[in-house]
C-alpha cells in the first residue's frame, strides 16, 4: 500500500505497540522454519497474529456501532472482512520478510540480526499503513450502516443520497467533484463511489428529501466519479461497504484486480484455479480460517461437554451440553471470536458472572425459564442463557448480546 505523507498525516493516531510486537513474535516463529509457504498460515503462531492484527480493526467496528447501531449478523460479516484482509496483510509481510532469513552466504541470520533487518516491515506495515487501514474500517463500518438504515426504510423513495465532503482546504481536488452529487439509493453510481473513496476519505453522504433537491446527471456522475478515483491505488477503492457488508473491498493492497470479480470470492472454496498463483492458495488458506471459527470453537469445547459448571449466586448445577456448545459457537455476536473464546472458559467466566433472574424466553415446550447471568465481552454487556427443563435440569444454552434480552430484563 502506498500513502503519500499528506495521508500519513492525516491518519488516527492508534496505539499499534501490540501489533508490533506481535510481529517480533511471528518473526521468531519465521525464523524457526526452513520455507514459507501459503499452508503454513494456518499455523497458531500465524494465526496468533492474524487475529491481533484483526482486532485493531474490530475496534474501529465496535467504535462505530456505539455510535450507529447495527445488526449482530452485519457487525460478524464486517469482522470477518477485517480478518480476511489482516490474513492477506500477514501473508505479504511473511513474505516480504522471509527472504532476509539468509546472509549473502547463504547463511541463516542470527535471529537478533534478521529481526533487525525485518523492522522496516514492521514500521510500515503495523504502524504506517495500519493507522489508515484503522481509518479506513471506521469510516468502512459507519457508511454500512447507514447504507442499512436508508435501505430498509420502506419510505425510502421519499429520498435521494447526497454525496457530501467536509469541504475544507484539505479535501482533495478528486472528491470536490463530487461533493453534492445527488442520486436515489438504487442508482449505480453507489455501487462504486460510496465513502470511503481512498485512504483517509473524510467523505460521507447525506439522506435528503426527493422534494427539496434536484436529481444529478448519473451519466456525468459516473464519469466524476470515475475520474475521481483513476489510478491504481484508487481503483481499488471502488465498492459499496453496505451492500457488500465488508470494511473493504475484495480488490486491495494485498490482493489483485481479478479477485473484484472472483466467482468463487463469497466461500465456495473452489478459489485455487491457478494452481501456480501464490495468492490464490493463501486465499483458500485464509477463508477455510474464518470459517472454522465455529467448528474449531466446538472441537476445542469437546472436553467440556457433560461437565457441571455453577455460579455462587445461582443454586442449581448448570450442564455443559454438545447442544449448548453448537448454539453457543453459532450465535451471532458483536464480538464473535472474543464470544467463541469466552466458552472455553466458560466454568471460570460463568463463577464470574451476574445472576440476574429467570425469563419466559425460550420457544422449547419442554422448558420452563430460561436463567439469565451478566457477563461482559471487550467492555460490553452480554447475557449468558441457562434453560431449565421440566424434569428439573439447567443446561447451558448460548450467549446472546440481544437487545431483546435487555428490554425483557427491564420489564422483569
Amino acid at each position: 500500500m502506498l500513502l503519500n505523507k499528506k495521508e500519513e498525516d492525516e491518519s488516527t493516531d492508534i496505539d499499534t505497540t501490540d501489533v508490533e510486537a506481535s510481529f517480533t513474535l511471528l518473526m521468531r516463529w519465521l525464523h524457526r522454519q526452513t520455507e514459507f509457504t501459503p499452508e503454513m498460515l494456518k499455523e497458531e503462531e500465524v494465526q496468533r497474529f492474524v487475529r491481533k492484527h484483526a482486532e485493531i480493526l474490530d475496534n474501529a467496528v465496535d467504535y462505530t456501532i456505539h455510535q450507529r447501531p447495527l445488526d449482530d449478523i452485519s457487525v460478524q460479516r464486517l469482522k470477518e472482512s477485517n480478518y480476511v484482509f489482516s490474513g492477506f496483510k500477514t501473508f505479504h509481510e511473511l513474505n516480504e520478510a522471509f527472504p532476509s532469513l539468509l546472509d549473502d552466504d547463504g547463511n541463516r541470520k542470527p535471529f537478533e540480526h534478521f529481526l533487525n533487518d525485518v523492522q522496516k516491515v514492521n514500521e510500515n506495515y503495523n504502524k504506517w499503513y495500519l493507522k489508515a487501514e484503522y481509518n479506513f474500517a471506521l469510516s468502512s463500518a459507519d457508511m454500512a450502516s447507514r447504507w442499512q438504515g436508508w435501505w430498509e426504510d420502506e419510505d425510502r423513495d421519499r429520498y435521494l443520497l447526497q454525496y457530501r465532503t467536509v469541504g475544507d482546504k484539505r479535501v482533495r481536488e478528486s472528491h470536490r467533484l463530487m461533493h453534492n452529487i445527488t442520486l436515489p439509493i438504487t442508482s449505480k453510481f453507489w455501487d462504486e463511489y460510496f465513502p470511503p473513496n481512498g485512504w483517509n476519505c473524510r467523505c460521507t453522504v447525506a439522506r435528503v428529501l426527493r422534494s427539496n433537491y434536484p436529481e444529478s446527471d448519473e451519466r456525468q456522475a459516473m464519469l466524476v466519479g470515475s475520474q475521481a478515483t483513476t489510478g491504481k491505488h484508487q481503483e481499488m477503492m471502488r465498492f459499496n461497504p453496505g451492500k457488500q457488508m465488508a470494511c473493504f473491498p475484495a480488490y486491495n493492497p494485498y490482493t489483485i484486480s481479478k479477485c473484484k470479480n472472483c466467482p468463487n470470492r463469497p466461500g465456495t472454496m473452489k478459489l485455487a484455479k491457478e494452481p501456480r498463483n501464490e495468492l490464490c492458495a493463501a486465499c483458500k488458506v485464509i477463508r477455510e480460517m474464518k470459517t472454522m471459527s465455529a467448528k474449531a470453537t466446538r472441537e476445542q469445547a469437546k472436553p467440556l461437554q457433560g461437565k457441571r459448571i455453577g455460579n455462587p449466586d445461582f443454586p442449581q448445577a448448570i450442564v455443559v451440553s454438545g447442544k449448548g456448545i453448537k448454539e453457543w459457537s453459532n450465535q451471532p455476536h458483536m464480538h464473535y471470536f472474543e464470544k467463541n473464546r469466552m466458552l472455553l472458559d466458560i466454568e471460570n467466566v460463568l463463577a464470574k458472572s451476574q445472576y440476574l433472574g429467570a425469563l419466559d424466553y425460550h420457544k422449547n415446550e419442554d422448558v420452563t425459564v430460561s436463567h439469565i447471568f451478566e457477563t461482559e465481552i471487550k467492555g460490553d454487556k452480554s447475557w449468558i442463557i441457562a434453560r431449565e427443563y421440566k424434569w428439573g435440569e439447567v443446561v447451558l444454552h448460548s450467549i446472546s448480546d440481544s437487545p431483546k434480552i435487555k428490554e425483557l430484563l427491564k420489564k422483569k
